[in-house]
């Protein structure tokens, strides 16, 4: 009889297979503890990356305003076109696989102008989501919608459109490098874009839907949506019509001078600090950042490989550089004003001083001299600041010593950067008082051997004259929210007083000299007390490293009303190649033209003295389709003069017409028959004549004449340009402006 197991032996084999069972729940339940407790928000994540996606919603950019509200940079609606890869792998049919993304990758690269290896390249990548052209303008997008309404593969499934925005500037190059411009991702590159660039960027929002592992929404899926919230606006200081101003007569002065290095005008408030226009010539479109003038563009093509290369970036960094902040000059005999600021305020000259200037100075064994070589003799202070006399200067730099030139120099705000609100502002090169010798010192008082940015020179003149207060200059007045709700109101920063109010006031009075009857009478405008100093500084530096000559910086900076400051004026021209280069025969011109036009329209009156009014062009009465008798009188009545043309009684047509104003002595052409036909003659050229023989050049010639520039009495005035070149021919009685400037120079 064969026996079964015995008990104990089950009894072990039960034992063993608990154990075992045990032992396995024992494992599995803790790995399922680890997985679920201490791993549990690592592997949530990994679902969540494999079934959620995550789409961003890019935040609308902040506008940039100009101080009148009108806009200087706005964003306006753009799409970005993206395919979605891994939703490829659902279809399982090759040759349907293949078909679908050749299809895509063929309509894509024609809407879009792009490469079809490329789009099929993105296509086939590993990736849930790819974008294949961002900044697609309106009608690139309704085409792109059109042809996924259209194909019959449903490649909706595998593309589609995310709703961006794309910068624009809608004034084209104004105030380019101020406001800078973006990259293609929205993010601030330079200017105010770059300086301002997380108030302007705002908060992307993001859409978030579950997914299965081809991309493709999942039956019962969710999305959750988070609204993006639109960046701040900048209201700035800019005033359009005044940037506008500058830019057109910089940019005029540049091809007259033959200006190589560039050109830059800053407009400030004295009393704000407020920065009314800030120009740069050559500049760019912000809307086309990296597109280089046709000029400069020539250069480039004329080289190939590394060298092109770098002269391309070196071109482009180059008209994206704000000139007025990030690069430093010498200001030559602008300075001068600080100089006598310092020399006033310490008590060491007055206007009651004399002065005797034999043509040089001998400092420390070292000659300097005047640029009127034989000397100007006996002169007050007034008379050495209109001559810009350097000797006299140089007497002040010696008598005020390097310890208390230093600190003025240091109080006017030009040993350090002003801290305008623009990037790259540059930090100046000056002698510390620890290392200015004698002759340091003599030629730092007369504008030369240290260098300070324009910017921080106006800021410096707009204190001599407002009073004595270094006021910070600055872009921004205003941050505003979507609803134009106050964020931050930026005020007036005054950050010392440097002089008193009483030299101040002194400081002003032989300004206004300079422009009387000094240097800057090219700056003269009609019914305006203008203050102003000429400068004319060689660029030292760069002639010995570069062997060439002739290289100079000539620049003004006026100030209007004098008497009762408002506006600074700084304009700077460098590296002028034309007939002269002194500041006061070519940037004082510059100066007087683009006040003459800012100052009614900034609401300053006009008060002309006796003396101009007598001078002033008086508007040409409107007589067409009176009678003759009639017009005669009405034109006699203004002090001018007619001609008429045909037998009849009434006047048909008169030349120039209402709209335009004549001097006295100007000649209106009157026509009494229907056939007359008008007179024909040929402009002469004006260039480098006096006035009177100006005048009597359009006389002889049947023309009319404007006149335009200094005060046009003094000694060495000439004409240098005019509005209708010559050998045109017009109509007998056209009115042609010809310019004036003198050729006297004080620097």
């Amino acid at each position: 009889m064969t026996k079964g197991p015995n008990k104990s032996m089950i009894v072990r084999i039960v034992a063993v297979w608990l154990v075992m069972t045990l032992c396995m729940v024992g494992l599995v339940g803790g790995r399922l503890v680890y997985l679920m407790g201490v791993k549990s928000d690592f592997y949530q994540k990994k679902a969540a990356e494999q079934q959620l996606y995550d789409t961003e919603i890019a935040a609308r950019r902040g506008e940039i305003y100009d101080c009148n509200g009108e806009l200087l940079a706005t964003s306006a609606q753009v799409w970005t076109v993206y395919v979605t890869p891994n939703s490829f792998k659902k279809i399982t049919d090759e040759a349907k696989l293949n078909a679908v993304k050749s299809e895509i990758a063929t309509n894509l690269s024609a809407i879009l102008s792009l490469d079809y290896e490329t789009v099929l390249g993105y296509i086939n990548k590993n990736s849930s989501y790819v974008k294949v052209k961002q900044n697609v303008e309106k009608p690139e997008a309704d085409k792109v919608r059109e042809y996924i309404a259209s194909s019959t593969y449903k490649v909706g499934e595998y593309i589609g459109l995310d709703e961006s925005s794309k910068r624009y500037y809608p004034n084209d190059s104004l105030a380019s490098v101020v406001l800078g411009f973006v990259g293609t991702d929205n993010q601030g590159l330079s200017g105010l874009e770059l300086q301002y660039d997380d108030t302007l960027t705002g908060i992307p929002g993001r859409v978030v839907s579950a997914k299965d592992a081809t991309g493709n929404n999942m039956p019962l899926s969710y999305e959750i949506e988070v609204e993006a919230t639109p960046g701040n606006s900048l209201i700035t200081s800019i005033d359009s019509y005044v940037q506008n101003v500058c830019e057109k007569y910089l940019q005029q002065a540049i091809i007259d001078n033959k200006v190589t290095e560039r050109g830059a005008v800053i407009c400030m408030n004295v009393n704000t600090g407020d920065i009314l226009a800030m120009a740069v010539k050559g500049d760019f479109d912000p809307n086309n950042p990296f597109t280089l003038s046709e000029a400069d563009q020539a250069v480039v093509d004329a080289l190939e490989g590394d060298e092109k290369t770098k002269k391309l970036s070196e071109l482009r960094n180059m008209q994206w550089r704000n000139k007025t902040v990030s690069d430093t000059y010498e200001p030559g005999s602008v300075f001068k004003v600080v100089t006598a600021a310092m020399a006033l305020e310490e008590g060491i000259t007055s206007v009651g001083n004399h002065y005797n200037c034999n043509g040089y100075i001998v400092v420390a064994g070292r000659r300097y001299n005047c640029h009127k070589r034989e000397g100007h003799g006996a002169e007050t202070l007034t008379q050495a600041v209109m001559n810009s006399c350097n000797p006299v200067f140089i007497t002040f730099g010696q008598q005020l010593g390097a310890t208390t030139f230093s600190k003025y120099y240091d109080a006017f705000g030009l040993g350090k950067k002003t801290g305008i609100d623009l990037p790259g502002e540059t930090t100046p090169v000056y002698h510390t008082v620890d290392k200015m010798g004698i002759t340091e010192l003599a030629s730092s008082s007369f504008g030369q051997t240290f260098n300070v940015t324009p910017i921080q020179m106006i800021t410096a003149i707009s204190a001599a004259v407002n009073g004595g207060y270094l006021v910070q200059p600055h872009i921004v007045n205003e941050i505003v929210d979507t609803d134009k709700n106050t964020v931050k109101l930026v005020g007036t920063t005054v950050k010392r007083q440097v002089i008193s109010t009483k030299t101040s006031e002194t400081i002003r009075t032989l300004m206004e000299a300079v422009v009387e009857s000094g240097g800057g009478k090219n700056a003269y405008v009609p019914g305006y007390r203008v203050g102003g100093k000429t400068g004319t500084s060689q660029k030292v530096s760069k002639i010995l490293q570069t062997g060439e000559t002739g290289l100079y910086i000539a620049s003004f900076c006026g100030v209007a009303p004098i008497n009762d400051p408002e506006i600074a004026l700084l304009v700077m021209l460098d590296e002028p190649h034309g007939d002269a280069y002194y500041g006061g025969t070519i940037a004082a011109p510059v100066g007087g033209q683009i006040l003459s036009e800012i100052l009614p329209y900034l609401g300053i009156e006009p008060q002309y003295s006796q003396e101009e009014l007598e001078k002033l062009a008086v508007r040409i009465p409107s007589v067409t389709g009176q009678t003759v008798s009639f017009a005669k009188k009405a034109i006699t009545e203004k002090g001018l003069k007619y001609k008429i043309i045909g037998d009849g009684e009434t006047v048909l047509k008169q030349f120039p017409t209402a709209t335009e104003s004549l001097y006295s002595d100007g000649v209106v052409f009157l026509y009494t028959e229907v056939d007359a036909v008008a007179e024909k003659t040929t402009v002469p050229s004006f260039m480098n004549i006096s006035v009177s023989d100006a005048n009597e050049l359009a006389k002889k010639n049947g023309l009319n004449i404007q006149y335009s520039g200094t005060s046009l009495t003094g000694a060495g005035v000439t004409s240098y340009k005019q509005s209708i070149e010559a050998g045109a021919e017009v109509d007998v009685g056209t009115v042609i402006t010809v310019y004036f400037r003198t050729t006297e120079t004080a620097e």
